[in-house]
């Protein structure tokens, strides 16, 4: 099994800890959660955006504090990603939920939620599917389409 694999089924907590422990570093995670979201999201389709370039360079950074023994935040180097809906970050496209007239609406502020989970150390990796302005119980819109389950790809 992978690094990828792997990591799919660790829990937030126990990431954590690795990383701060150094038996895992935040690039080899920020890597492995890419390469994982790669190699599912085709069949899934749940990310509407992705930052990856960010997150990596902000995986050199939170590995570099790691090293340094600064002070590190309760999620540290811990790879995750925000919604379509109500969180943005500054450069990337937030379009509400898959509207159609957003499609091209690049924000230039972070939303509190955001900065709140990266002041704890977390690294956003992008932004995932979210029915139109959250309006509905399953994830569908007119811009990205649906979005699958990983237990049932069908």
């Amino acid at each position: 099994m992978s690094l990828s694999e792997d990591l799919a089924y660790v829990g937030t907590v126990e990431l954590a800890g690795r990383i701060r422990r150094r038996e895992l570093s935040p690039v080899e995670v920020v890597e492995a959660t890419i390469a994982r979201i790669e190699a599912r999201d085709g069949t899934l389709g749940a990310f509407t955006y992705r930052g990856f370039d960010d997150a990596r360079a902000r995986a050199k950074q939170a590995e570099a504090e790691v090293m340094a023994g600064a002070p590190l935040g309760p999620l540290h180097g811990v790879p995750v990603a925000i919604k379509d809906l109500f969180d943005a970050k500054p450069g990337w496209v937030s379009t509400w939920g898959g509207i159609p007239a957003l499609k091209d609406n690049v924000t230039s502020y972070a939303t509190r939620f955001t900065e709140s989970m990266e002041r704890a150390g977390a690294i956003i990796v992008g932004m995932t599917n979210s029915p139109v302005m959250g309006f509905r119980g399953t994830c569908d819109n007119y811009l990205f389409g649906p979005t699958g389950t990983p237990f049932d790809v069908s």
